[in-house]
């Protein structure tokens, strides 16, 4: 096995509900549908007393296929009952691993034609989701809410602008405005459904429970602010990856993506929190019993 990429989690992500070191392995001789994310727990230390372990591993494996290879004659010159099942059984056995492996191709067919998506996060955001995380998960500081600008108020002063500003490399594209106001639109959709279940860190989400007690009819766009959907933008490559956009939509997407996050580094003194706040020692117990 090879470990491809590593990160370390908070325990918010369902699919990952242990905090600490994750590694991305790839294992050697199967398809990248097998690759897959793991903890601590299943990842061995590179030392003398593991690789001695594995090696030990590797020789029990030899010899007990070499057991497997052998076939002892009956008196007539034929296999036993035993062996002529076993025979059948490892036949069966090839079929169904003939048609999982049809399975796989046509699933790896179906990735490779879902195309490429890569949105340019300028570093100084880069840093400030970094930032950002220190605040949360080490530092147990909360981002102040209601933000002011929220999501929707900042993603309606970019329209504003954008539309005020001569921009002669959009002035011959006439529905242009209308793309941008739908991109928008999808955008707060996206921000509204996934805040809940993977924007969040695992410390937030007793402030998530208050905030959607405290206004339960308001949508999150509305609430939440840059560093919310900061976090949006990184998780947003895998979501559009599953849609059935083709590559001149998914372009199109790209480029006015990577104009909004170019005016959110521009305008970043605005739009993101210069201080978050402090949590009550009563919010911290809470947060650490859910």
């Amino acid at each position: 096995a090879k470990v491809v990429k590593a990160e370390v989690r908070d325990g918010t992500d369902p699919d990952a509900p242990e905090p600490g070191p994750h590694y991305f392995v790839h294992y050697k001789g199967w398809k990248q549908t097998w690759d897959e994310w793991v903890d601590e727990s299943r990842a061995l230390a590179f030392n003398g007393e593991n690789l001695a372990k594995q090696k030990a591993l590797r020789q029990a494996a030899l010899q007990a296929s070499k057991k497997r290879a052998i076939v002892v004659p009956s008196r007539h010159g034929q296999r036993p009952d035993s062996e002529t099942e076993s025979s059948q059984q490892r036949s069966r056995k090839r079929a169904r691993e003939s048609s999982v492996e049809k399975v796989r191709e046509e699933r790896d067919d179906t990735a490779q034609k879902a195309p490429e998506v890569k949105i340019p996060i300028p570093n100084a955001l880069k840093a400030k989701l970094v930032d950002d995380w220190e605040r949360i998960t080490k530092d147990k500081l909360l981002v102040p809410l209601p933000r002011n600008p929220t999501v929707a108020g900042m993603l309606e002063q970019y329209q504003e602008l954008r539309r005020a500003s001569k921009d002669k490399r959009r002035a011959g594209r006439r529905d242009d405005d209308d793309i941008v106001d739908e991109i928008i639109d999808g955008l707060k959709v996206y921000f509204d459904k996934a805040l809940g279940n993977v924007l969040l860190y695992r410390f937030e989400r007793y402030q998530y429970k208050q905030i959607r007690e405290r206004y339960p009819d308001t949508p999150l766009s509305e609430i939440y602010g840059s560093e919310h959907l900061l976090r949006l933008f990184v998780q947003l490559p895998a979501l559009i990856a599953h849609t059935n956009m083709d590559d001149e939509a998914v372009a199109l997407l790209k480029e006015h993506l990577g104009d909004i996050l170019k005016y959110m580094h521009r305008f970043s003194k605005t739009l993101f929190a210069e201080e978050y706040e402090n949590a009550s020692p009563a919010y911290v117990a809470v947060s650490k019993a859910a």
